[in-house]
C-alpha cells in the first residue's frame, strides 16, 4: 500500500494545484466517514475550543479541516519531486527579511501545527540551512520519501529525539535556524498546563527553555493556502522572551496560535490531534 500511495502522490504532482486540491477534498470526505477515532477527536476538540459554534456549524468546520489535511498530503508530491522554480511560484514568502536581518543568529521559528508547515519547511529550505525534529513514520517506503524530501534542497539536517537536546542547542548556537513544532500534546515530561481557548493543555517548556539557553530570538512562521498556493508567513520576533515564568511563556505561545487560528475559517489547524488527552491531576479524560 505505501507504494501504490506514493506512486499516486508522484502522478497527481504533475497536476494543477486546484486538480490536486479536489483530489485531497475527496480523499478527506472517504477519510470522514472511516476514520472514527479521528473524526470523534476533532469533534470534542472544536466543542471543547468553540463553544460558540453549534453542532452543525462545527460538523462542517471539522470536514472542511479533512479535507485540507487531505489536500496537503497529496500536495507533498510537489514537495518532493517539484522543481525550486515551481515551488517558488506556488509557495510565497512574507516577511523573508526578516529572517535575514538575524542570518548566523541564535534563532528558532516557531512553527505551529497548521497543516502546511510541510510547505513552510521546503520553501525556506530553499532561502535557508535550517534544523528540525524528525519522527519517523511506520510506513517505510513513505518514512524515506518523507525524509529525502525534506532534506532534498540546500544543507538541511533533521535530528530524532534521540539525539537529544544538546545537539539541538549546538546548532541553534551554530547559527542554523530551528524550524520546531512544540504545540502537539506530549505528555507529562517537561510540560505545564497553560490555556488553550481556555482549557488547560500539557505544553512543553521547550520552547523558552531553548530560548534561554541559546539566547536565540524567537520568530513565528506560519503556512497558509491561499487561492493560488500557499503563503508562508514570517512575523516579528518576539520582544520580552522568554519570562521568568515558564507556565506565563507556554501561555503566550498558547494565545499566539489560538490568535491565529481565529484568523480566517481555522480548518488548516491540526485538529484531528488529541490536544486535550493528558489532562490535569484528578480530571477526567475528554476523548
Amino acid at each position: 500500500m505505501g507504494r501504490l500511495g506514493l506512486a499516486l502522490i508522484w502522478l497527481l504532482h504533475w497536476l494543477p494545484l486546484s486538480w490536486q486540491d479536489l483530489a485531497g477534498r475527496a480523499l478527506g470526505r472517504l477519510l470522514w466517514c472511516v476514520n472514527r477515532e479521528r473524526r470523534h477527536a476533532t469533534l470534542i476538540n472544536l466543542r471543547l475550543c468553540l463553544p460558540q459554534l453549534d453542532e452543525s456549524a462545527r460538523r462542517r468546520l471539522a470536514r472542511r479541516h479533512f479535507g485540507r489535511f487531505a489536500a496537503t498530503a497529496l500536495e507533498r508530491g510537489l514537495l518532493w519531486w517539484s522543481s525550486p522554480e515551481r515551488l517558488r511560484r506556488l509557495i510565497r514568502i512574507e516577511g523573508l527579511e526578516r529572517l535575514q536581518a538575524l542570518e548566523g543568529k541564535p534563532l528558532i521559528l516557531l512553527a505551529p501545527h497548521f497543516v502546511g508547515l510541510d510547505m513552510g519547511w521546503s520553501r525556506l529550505c530553499l532561502e535557508l540551512e535550517m534544523v528540525t525534529m524528525y519522527a519517523r513514520v511506520k510506513n517505510p517506503a513513505f518514512d524515506v520519501a518523507i525524509h529525502r524530501g525534506r532534506t532534498r534542497f540546500g544543507r538541511q539536517t533533521l535530528l530524532s529525539r534521540q539525539d537529544g537536546l544538546r545537539r539541538v542547542v549546538a546548532e541553534i548556537k551554530a547559527g542554523r535556524p530551528f524550524y520546531y513544532l512544540p504545540d502537539l500534546d506530549y505528555g507529562r515530561r517537561d510540560a505545564v498546563f497553560a490555556p488553550f481557548f481556555g482549557v488547560p493543555a500539557a505544553t512543553i517548556t521547550g520552547l523558552s527553555r531553548l530560548a534561554r539557553l541559546t539566547g536565540a530570538s524567537v520568530v513565528p512562521v506560519l503556512t497558509r493556502r491561499d487561492g493560488v498556493g500557499y503563503r508562508v508567513i514570517v512575523g516579528e520576533p518576539w520582544n520580552d522572551y522568554p519570562g521568568e515564568d515558564p507556565v506565563a511563556d507556554a501561555a503566550r505561545m498558547n494565545a499566539y496560535i489560538e490568535a491565529q487560528i481565529r484568523i480566517g475559517d481555522g480548518a488548516e489547524y491540526l485538529w484531528s490531534h488529541k490536544r486535550f488527552k493528558t489532562r490535569p491531576p484528578g480530571e477526567k479524560g475528554v476523548y
